[in-house]
């Protein structure tokens, strides 16, 4: 499951969406997160999901790759779906206990998991057609007014994408980890909880070390070349805005102003559009 784990990840490919800045793809990636939340109807989410496939289809990076990452938190979105589906308040259509299946809450988990499911593929979009170092350069230019504020922009930058591009290492390692504790008699799979929480313990001692050697190891080679950030450091490839991310921005304008334009002229409601109610 952990080799499931896209985020964080590079995919090399030259397509449209690779070759855009990364400025570009940072304000889509939150834009269009945003816009998730901006509405609550089928149609909308059909817009946004054909907006999302139509990108993706751009970069070609495989669909089975892109939804692959969905596995690792399957378990994340269960929870949410059955949190919302059985404790819901609203009108009652079953009910077993403290469990109420309600046509409210029917409603929420359906829209929470295409909201959740979209989002988290969106997110994998930008990470996966976006190298480290376009990402620290895309985020330091966006966040550049912070430095009126004395905001070291560079260093929050950096923090930020090596973190990103620590998860797919960590997974790794965790991966590696967990063969080697397997070997020596671990259970992993076992279904009682406490054992498996108990195996656990065994892969988050080295895992931390591991971690921490790592970023020991990272700082260590950034000092050896004499590597400072922040004021006067130039660039070996400046970030342009080009005629294609020109574009790309009225695309993602006209992506903004469809929605809005759904939000007003329809109604939204789930059960009304699957003709579950008048």
């Amino acid at each position: 499951m952990l080799k499931d784990i896209t985020l964080g990840q590079y995919y090399q490919e030259d397509s449209v969406i690779h070759r855009l800045d990364p400025r570009v793809k940072l304000v889509g990636t939150v834009l269009f997160m945003i816009s998730l939340f901006l509405f609550n109807n089928l149609i909308g989410y059909g817009l946004a999901a054909l907006f999302l496939f139509s990108a993706i289809k751009m970069s070609k990076v495989p669909f089975k790759f892109m939804v692959r990452g969905m596995r690792a938190i399957f378990l994340l979105l269960l929870i949410t779906v059955f949190y919302n589906l059985f404790l819901t308040k609203g009108d009652i259509l079953w009910q077993w206990g403290f469990l109420k299946l309600t046509k409210q809450g029917i409603e929420v988990a359906v829209y929470m998991m295409i909201r959740l499911t979209l989002l988290i593929i969106g997110s994998s979009l930008m990470t996966l057609t976006t190298t480290p170092n376009q990402l620290t350069d895309g985020i330091e230019s966006l966040l550049s007014p912070l430095k009126i504020f004395k905001v070291p922009v560079h260093e929050v930058a950096m923090m930020m994408s090596i973190a990103l591009r620590f998860i797919p290492i960590l997974m790794e390692e965790t991966d590696k980890i967990m063969k080697a504790q397997i070997a020596r008699g671990a259970q992993f799979e076992s279904k009682n909880l406490f054992k498996k929480v108990k195996a656990l313990v065994p892969l988050l001692v080295p895992l931390i070390i591991s971690a921490f050697r790592r970023a020991n190891d990272l700082a260590l080679a950034m000092e050896a070349r004499c590597y400072r950030g922040g004021e006067g450091r130039t660039k070996m490839k400046p970030l342009k805005y080009r005629g294609r991310d020109a574009v790309a921005y009225v695309v993602m304008i006209m992506y903004l102003v469809a929605l809005i334009a759904v939000g007003i002229f329809t109604e939204g409601s789930l059960l009304k559009i699957l003709g579950l109610v008048a």
